[in-house]
């Protein structure tokens, strides 16, 4: 009889996942903005040291070619120390890290700023480059591991998708992405305004005033920090490289992409404004770029999405490589603004579902290692772009910079394309909708039996 029972009764339904948490609730989380205020300050000067560097070294020299290899230095050094500071913050605490790294950078950027003012030779400026650079504050990805770590999961979660823990961390994704993108709307344009308008130096040295007392600042939030090696027991997991894990690998490349674009731009657009004797519209310009990178973040966070991050990814690269692929043609500014527009709109949603996936391929004891990788990657291709774009805008032209946005993101989305099989978290497509929905029910055993036959 029990099993005629149990034969004719249809199989438990599966409960619809809880809505997307918004960013009121969001920002409602206990702690948050003890941590959001400082580190949207401290992190600011990421989007203005690159273009800083350029209008001064460009000032000083004439040349953009050996502005965009200072540049360029700088930023590979914050790519090749980035991750080392990541994996010392998840072991020794953030504040740790911070302090020394914001008192370097500032003193590294002076003298930086001194040497370029007194014409010093190319070695010296890539001498001081190298500490400028290495010593920049990865005040985003700490933010990110705090999200993480008073959103409840921080100390618990291992590798894979988190599901049905919390409702928060994608929207949070989304939201992080959102401020990076408003740091690169106010960045650039105020870097710009205080070197053009006020003196060369004056953007350099903001960069290093807002880096030490914003840094300062956000190391003194003591309360929100992940606590240092993490709770778990099992020891292994504290010493898991990030870069060991194969999606990690495949993220970095499509980072690396996104780089070249950031630096592309900055360095084509600078050359662009002066070949049209519009240098103040440099700022601009890289500002509509940006708008539409947190235009496009800000409807990421609120829509509730159905596809899989994997796919987002891969849709939104493939958009932007065909943007890129339009922008040495452009004869005026105003097209090119709508065109940087729509490149903007492109980026947001590439950065948001990189950041989701990553957190779901790596252990929690490894997050802001990963996350720096990320953001080092960014800083890589942003200065590989810079010296190209500075080289073929002093011998070619304005045009010729704009191609190097064009071979970063070809080169990277045909390596995404290729080896996209790495980058679904475990469980598959529908674990990666359900840890973007917000949690679900326990799934009854007949229908977890079913998922793994």
């Amino acid at each position: 009889m029990a099993s005629a029972v149990s034969s004719t009764t249809p199989p438990p339904v599966e409960p619809p996942p809880a809505p997307r948490a918004g960013y009121g609730q969001l920002l409602r989380t206990p702690g948050a903005w003890s941590f959001l205020l400082p580190g949207f300050a401290a992190r600011q000067p990421f989007a203005m040291l690159t273009i800083s560097i350029v209008l001064l070294l460009r000032h000083t020299t004439g040349s953009y070619g050996v502005a965009g290899v200072v540049a360029a230095v700088t930023g590979a050094s914050m790519a090749l120390f980035a991750p080392r500071s990541g994996k010392l913050a998840d072991r020794h605490g953030q504040s740790a890290v911070l302090v020394p790294g914001v008192l370097i950078h500032a003193a590294a950027a002076a003298l930086l700023t001194a040497l370029a003012l007194v014409h010093a030779p190319l070695w010296a400026l890539i001498a001081a480059a190298v500490p400028t650079g290495a010593s920049v504050p990865q005040v985003g990805p700490m933010v990110r591991a705090r999200w993480a770590a008073v959103l409840g999961d921080g100390a618990t979660s291992g590798p894979g998708p988190r599901s049905g823990r919390h409702p928060l961390p994608a929207t949070a994704a989304a939201f992080e992405s959102v401020t990076d993108e408003l740091t690169f709307v106010i960045g650039p344009v105020l870097a710009t305004g205080l070197s053009t308008g006020v003196h060369p130096a004056s953007g350099l040295i903001a960069e290093a005033a807002l880096t030490l007392a914003g840094g300062l600042l956000f190391a003194a939030q003591r309360r929100t920090a992940p606590r240092p090696g993490s709770t778990r027991a099992d020891t292994r997991e504290r010493h898991v490289s990030a870069l060991s894990v194969p999606g990690v690998r495949v993220l970095a490349v499509a980072f690396l992409g996104i780089g070249s674009v950031f630096g592309g731009m900055q360095v084509a657009l600078t050359a662009f404004t002066q070949e049209h004797g519009q240098p103040g519209l440099n700022g601009v310009l890289y500002g509509v770029f940006a708008a539409g990178n947190m235009l496009a973040g800000v409807a990421c966070g609120a829509i509730a999405w159905r596809t899989s991050p994997r796919r987002r990814l891969l849709t939104s690269y493939a958009a932007l490589t065909l943007v890129c692929s339009t922008l040495w043609a452009v004869p005026t500014p105003l097209p090119l603004g709508g065109l940087g527009l729509l490149a903007g709109l492109c980026v947001a949603p590439a950065l948001i579902t990189g950041y989701t996936l990553v957190e779901a391929l790596v252990p929690a004891t490894s997050r802001t290692e990963a996350f720096t990788w990320l953001t080092g990657s960014v800083a890589l291709g942003q200065a590989a772009a810079v010296t190209a774009g500075g080289q073929l805008a002093d011998g070619f032209g304005a045009s010729a910079a704009f191609t190097v946005p064009l071979m970063g993101t070809a080169l990277a989305l045909l390596t995404v394309v290729s080896l996209r099989a790495r980058i679904a978290p475990r469980g598959g497509a529908t674990k990666e909708i359900r840890h973007e929905r917000g949690p679900a029910a326990p799934r009854p055993e007949s229908l977890r039996a079913a998922d793994t036959s």
